[in-house]
């Protein structure tokens, strides 16, 4: 199932009442809505155009015909549930390889379908230009967040990685006008993070979030929400493919901003580099 179809099935329940019945008329025929109009859709599920396009930016969409546009370009490459394998009692090493090579493989890809170039460009202008950048993420998603840093630290900007909630409360309200802050949760849901965006922005500080593609809370806080893959299923997976999604995020964000400023940010990666071979060199000659 798409990302975008898995995503209106897991909030169907909770949607209001004529928006859920937008869903249902989505999920009902799936490959009939990029042809359609929008007037079409509102009368087919008995609502109305206004509520249609409350619907489709209720999913972080610009409007019906930006849906249409991405939910065609996830049709056209469909994904199995079966992509996504589950750890199995006994397996081979080979099976886990494969198992293993087949999940990140259909994370980035759907991940790469789910990204909006727009906001992806908005979200390195933002990064670019910060002047001090914070970055919010606890368990799986503050691993994340550390590797952002080492990388934007690496390039000269101003940034620290926070996992403490209250650390991360302390140094969102120290924000203001020209910082940004980074916040990263797989869920979209996790209090800590969400309280943490939400204060860097009351501070003055451009937003922007990383989560899977969901109808969650702090893609809703965020400036600039990102989506990643949300089809990893399975109690026992151990957050893989969803961290290798989140990373796949990241390192584009990244080499956005090194491409877009090469002449400010390569030397001094180069600079970086070469530091740490230098005083690698030394400390192996010493030993």
């Amino acid at each position: 199932m798409a990302a975008i179809l898995h995503a209106l099935q897991q909030e169907l329940e909770d949607l209001p009442a004529q928006e859920r019945r937008i869903a249902e008329v989505i999920l009902s025929s799936p490959s009939n809505i990029p042809g359609w109009t929008i007037n079409h859709l509102a009368q087919q599920s008995g609502t109305s155009p206004a509520t249609v396009t409350r619907f489709c930016k209720s999913f972080h969409f610009k409007g019906f015909p930006d849906f249409k546009m991405k939910l065609a370009a996830e049709l056209s490459h469909p994904t199995g549930e079966t992509a996504y394998q589950d750890i199995v009692a006994g397996n081979s090493l080979s099976k886990i390889v494969e198992a293993i090579e087949a999940n990140h493989l259909a994370s980035i890809a759907d991940t790469t379908r789910l990204l909006d170039l727009e906001r992806v460009g908005k979200a390195i202008e933002l990064l670019c230009a910060a002047r001090r950048i914070d970055l919010y993420g606890v368990a799986t998603s503050s691993i994340v967040t550390q590797d952002f840093y080492q990388k934007l630290i690496r390039i000269g900007k101003s940034c620290t990685a926070f996992s403490d909630s209250h650390m991360q409360i302390t140094s969102a309200s120290s924000l203001g006008e020209g910082d940004v802050a980074v916040a990263v949760s797989y869920s979209g849901e996790t209090p800590e993070t969400i309280d943490a965006l939400h204060c860097a922005k009351q501070a003055g500080a451009a937003t922007i979030s990383l989560t899977s593609y969901s109808n969650n809370k702090l893609a809703t806080v965020s400036d600039i929400p990102l989506f990643t893959s949300s089809l990893e299923k399975g109690m026992r997976r151990g957050d893989m493919a969803s961290r290798i999604a989140l990373l796949h995020v990241i390192d584009i964000l990244f080499t956005g901003m090194v491409s877009s400023d090469f002449d400010q940010f390569i030397p001094k990666l180069e600079q970086s580099y070469h530091s740490v071979q230098s005083y690698r060199v030394h400390n192996n000659g010493g030993a």
